[in-house]
């Protein structure tokens, strides 16, 4: 069976072998053909090395070039070619001191972290395959390339990486990488939090991401990742895929720790943000027993945020976040007061804060933006019709400095 990207990229490996070199490729590309699934992306693998693969390709970018990797554009599209490789002591369980440049495939793939990734194949579909990853991924089987307790000692990320392959994939972990993974897990105090947020936000979007949670808890993982290792996660329930940023607020809703700062995450402004956000929505969520009262919440937090909610309803029930009734809060009823409402932010309203102080002859302070909110509500709820004329006669009638 063909694959089109494949296909594409079948030009760049017959280059290279006619240059006398090998090329093949590898990972998880090949990994997710063998499964039929989607293919987004390919790696190849070659026994050139950086400037031979340079000096036969017009097109390239020296991306990784100290790590044997060169990004080469062919026909619009981008490759990563890397060479064949073997590395050199590994330092603080996460990077190795260097690489070393080799001529042999098996060299390469014997370096690699589980079976199912190990595998090569050349551009006629010919599969290369030395440690058996083909029959682990018929199987359905997770282990590790070689004695599961090295590979871990040299980048203990790659326990974080099993399991998420056991949630993306729904495979089960080999019974010797689960034990390797138990006697290195401490190693992952050594790892930078952003290579271990790229992994977590993978693994709680995979459909077996309950087991995966699990076997987290099981290895005892969060004491030793900054931030996690404030809360006792024995209490937070993750039964289903979910956003990470929602996970993160339902921890910091549920488990109170002044000590865990989401500065220790490392992750962006807008992510920060997106957590607070849900944070103050579950709170929200308490007072809304009315329509009235719905069409304010989705007023201030949107149709987006208020349907991600309801999707994971059942993940919120079973950490004591609760929604208010069916009857009040539901789809239907969500977007049909979304589609009628009269604003959807404070730059909808017919007025501006300078109206304001003209109208009533007063100067600036914080009584502008009680009064725009007082506005907001009144517009949301139906008692003031959006249009300047209205709202100023209203004001002069409710707004008291």
């Amino acid at each position: 069976m063909t694959n089109i990207l494949f296909e594409d990229a079948k030009p760049i490996i017959k280059k290279i072998k006619e240059q006398g070199f090998e090329a093949y490729f590898v990972g998880g590309s090949v990994r997710d053909y063998l499964m039929n699934k989607d293919i987004h992306d390919i790696d190849i693998t070659t026994s050139a090395t950086p400037d031979e693969i340079e000096s036969i390709f017009p097109k390239t970018v020296p991306i990784g070039k100290e790590h044997g990797t060169i990004n080469v554009l062919f026909n619009n599209s981008s490759y990563e070619i890397t060479t064949f490789r073997t590395e050199e002591e590994y330092v603080n369980h996460r990077k190795p001191n260097g690489v070393v440049f080799v001529r042999d495939l098996y060299e390469d793939v014997k370096r690699r972290d589980f079976t199912i990734n190990a595998i090569a194949m050349d551009e006629e579909y010919t599969i290369i395959d030395y440690f058996n990853g083909k029959a682990d991924i018929k199987a359905e089987n997770i282990k590790t390339v070689g004695n599961a307790e090295e590979r871990f000692e040299e980048d203990a990320l790659r326990i974080i990486r099993g399991l998420r392959f056991q949630s993306q994939l729904a495979f089960t972990l080999d019974n010797k990488t689960f034990e390797g993974m138990q006697s290195k897990i401490q190693n992952i105090e050594y790892l930078s939090i952003e290579r271990i947020i790229v992994e977590f936000k993978k693994l709680f979007s995979g459909k077996n991401v309950a087991v995966s949670y699990n076997n987290l808890i099981r290895l005892n993982a969060f004491a030793y990742i900054p931030f996690f290792s404030s809360y006792n996660m024995t209490k937070i329930n993750i039964n289903e895929p979910l956003p990470f940023n929602l996970f993160i607020a339902l921890i910091q809703h549920k488990l109170t720790n002044d000590n865990a700062q989401l500065s220790h995450l490392k992750i962006s402004n807008n992510e920060k943000k997106e957590i607070q956000t849900y944070k103050n929505l579950f709170t929200s969520l308490q007072n809304i027993n009315t329509k009235q009262q719905l069409k304010l919440l989705i007023y201030d937090y949107g149709l987006h945020y208020n349907l991600t909610i309801l999707s994971y309803s059942e993940t919120l029930k079973q950490n004591e976040i609760t929604l208010p009734s069916p009857i009040i809060y539901n789809e239907q009823l969500i977007r049909e007061v979304a589609h009628e409402m009269p604003i959807n932010n404070r730059s909808d309203i017919d007025i501006s804060g300078k109206d304001l102080i003209d109208s009533l002859q007063q100067r600036s302070g914080p009584w502008i933006k009680e009064a725009l909110r007082n506005i907001e509500i009144a517009i949301i709820d139906g008692q003031l019709t959006n249009f300047k004329p209205k709202i100023l006669e209203w004001v002069k009638e409710h707004v008291k400095i």
